[in-house]
């Protein structure tokens, strides 16, 4: 079963307020915004994150229109710095493409961090679901109801 399969059998399980849309392929956060009729803020922008020695992995999650903190995420988890998984490991870990990772733990060895701008700001949050050319519309809410993340402010204002 696919990643997006998965994800949402994940979310009609649990009840949650969803709608898939598709679209064409795009990687960047403004354009796909445009394409889902969403505002760049609404988009959870997930990034895999892991401490220099591999010993602790860290999806990341925080608003399209934000950038992530380094040092606020590290400090949040008292881990050592924290820098990004290249391209290979994210798909390793996560059966993604960097771009699709959808703001979900692949599992129990990776930590999941939410940004609380992005489910405090926003009723709904939009996110690629596994795929570049699938996108879902999640009510926040259900959102932290169903993916438990910890909550710590880990960005800033993209420049």
């Amino acid at each position: 079963m696919s990643v997006f399969e998965q994800l949402q059998q994940l979310l009609e399980g649990e009840g949650a307020r969803f709608r898939v849309l598709s679209h064409p392929a795009e990687g960047k956060s403004d354009e796909v915004a445009r394409i889902r009729g969403t505002t760049p803020g609404q988009g959870a922008k997930a990034m895999l994150c892991k401490t220099r020695n591999a010993e602790h992995w860290v999806l990341a999650v925080l608003p399209g229109d934000q950038k992530l903190d380094f040092r606020l995420l590290a400090a949040a988890l008292g881990l050592p710095k924290m820098t990004m998984a290249s391209a290979e490991e994210a798909a390793e870990r996560t059966g993604c493409v960097i771009g699709a990772i959808p703001p979900f733990s692949p599992g129990p060895q990776v930590a999941l961090v939410v940004d609380p701008g992005l489910v405090e700001r926003h009723a709904e949050i939009a996110f690629n679901a596994g795929r570049l050319d699938r996108s879902m519309v999640l009510n926040a809410q259900d959102y932290v109801r169903v993916a438990k993340p910890a909550l710590h402010r880990i960005s800033a204002p993209a420049a």
